[in-house]
């Protein structure tokens, strides 16, 4: 999926869209997003030194996780994040680095969706987490 396609699964846009590609592997959501440095969040996360946030990187495997949801995501409804658990930063990640990430669904007990998630740089885990959804009515 380019841009564009998951734009019509996501209600992310402008700044807040932070996948550039994804595709489904099985069972399993592949997304990429290219760190170029003119990024917002890096503007003063740490000046001589960016390191994309951790925040971001958590953003990014629930935006990644959001393309298994696409047949529970309509005009009507959105994806919210409920939880964010057993997260581990292992390696920064930084400005010309292609950040990778792998995410699955773990459970499902509609409207609650239960995830997994690793994000890779070069095949080197930068950061790994279990997080939570719930598909709401949009108001």
């Amino acid at each position: 999926m380019n841009k564009e396609e998951i734009m019509e699964i996501l209600p992310h846009r402008d700044n807040m869209l932070l996948i550039d590609e994804a595709h489904l592997n099985g069972d399993k959501a592949v997304a990429k997003k290219k760190i170029t440095g003119g990024e917002w969040f890096l503007k003063g996360h740490f000046p001589n030194n960016p390191i994309v946030p951790g925040v971001i990187l958590c953003e990014i495997l629930a935006q990644s996780t959001c393309v298994l949801l696409s047949d529970e995501i309509s005009d009507n409804k959105v994806p919210l994040f409920t939880g964010l658990n057993k997260v581990k930063f292992r390696n920064p990640v930084r400005p010309g680095d292609e950040f990778v990430t792998e995410c699955t669904i773990t459970k499902k007990r509609p409207p609650f969706f239960f995830a997994e998630g690793k994000g890779y740089v070069d095949g080197k885990l930068c950061v790994s987490a279990e997080f939570s959804f719930a598909i709401a009515d949009k108001t």
